[in-house]
């Protein structure tokens, strides 16, 4: 699949699912995005830039942090993300915040104009993420400082998946997906430099960037049920999967992960699923 195909793909499944993204009662985004921003420790004044920034997990609480004499950009390859959160910034009143649709892989903005360039499980969905870097090398001022999540990619598990769903995904009924959506591409495509930790630190430092610091902690997954995650996972990078599958495969996939996650919760309660989350922060070198 060339690039040009690919970006639309993406940048459609992400404007379908914008209206509930991260809007289902399931928390995993918010937390993820705001312990990223605590890692990145944007000041009051610092323009900061958020790649991918959907809905705002990031953005909003970094805004929050650098206050009315910041500056803060969110841009994001989905019109309609732009647009909803453009109605959450304008329905809390922050001011100090900018959106714009645009390709992350290319950014059109000028040298050396951000402090802090933030980018939450966004990094992950760029045709060429480690070419891209160098570009955020160039955006970053003096010193400037760059924060990116990723999953913590493993062979043996689903791509974007906590590692319990490599058992919970029988690999036959993913038989039917076009070659570039099976897991197998998946996982050779963002495994490349992000999997390994050598890999991954010896991309930044060629990309201008010094005092790597990679740390991988969990994250809880909450959903109120296991219907509830499913629907929510049409909502982020499973959707990829999802709309490529055969109609009578999906509805095989959902009612076996329904089931399936609906016996993990205790005494009726909440889904909780542990879910490894790798954290990389890096500072240009200039």
């Amino acid at each position: 699949m060339d690039k040009t195909t690919y970006k639309a793909h993406v940048t459609a499944a992400f404007d379908r699912a914008a209206g509930s993204y991260d809007r289902l009662g399931v928390t995993f985004f918010t937390p993820m995005g705001r312990r990223l921003v605590e890692r990145a420790a944007p000041r009051p004044g610092e323009r900061v830039l958020d790649v991918g920034c959907g809905r705002g997990a990031c953005l909003f609480h970094a805004a929050s942090l650098i206050g009315d004499s910041g500056h803060a950009l969110g841009i994001d390859i989905a019109p309609a993300m732009i647009d909803e959160a453009r109605k959450e910034a304008a329905a809390t009143g922050i001011g100090n915040v900018e959106l714009r649709v645009m390709d992350a892989e290319f950014p059109e903005l000028p040298a050396r104009s951000f402090d802090v360039v933030t980018g939450s499980y966004s990094l992950i969905f760029l045709p060429d993420a480690r070419a891209a870097l160098p570009r955020y090398a160039e955006l970053l001022a003096d010193g400037g400082r760059l924060a990116f999540t990723s999953p913590v990619f493993d062979d043996d598990s689903f791509p974007f998946l906590p590692p319990v769903f490599t058992e919970l995904i029988p690999r036959s009924l993913l038989e039917n997906l076009p070659p570039q959506w099976r897991p197998e591409e998946l996982q050779r495509r963002f495994n490349s430099w992000l999997a390994d930790e050598g890999d991954l630190r010896r991309t930044l430092e060629s990309a201008g960037f010094g005092e790597v610091a990679i740390t991988d902690e969990p994250v809880d997954l909450v959903a109120p049920s296991g219907e509830a995650w499913v629907t929510w996972s049409h909502t982020q990078g499973m959707r990829l999967l999802w709309e490529h599958l055969p109609a009578d495969d999906r509805e095989r996939l959902r009612v076996r992960l329904t089931e399936a996650l609906d016996a993990m919760r205790t005494d009726g309660g909440p889904l909780t699923i542990e879910t490894p989350v790798r954290y990389v922060t890096a500072r240009v070198t200039r």
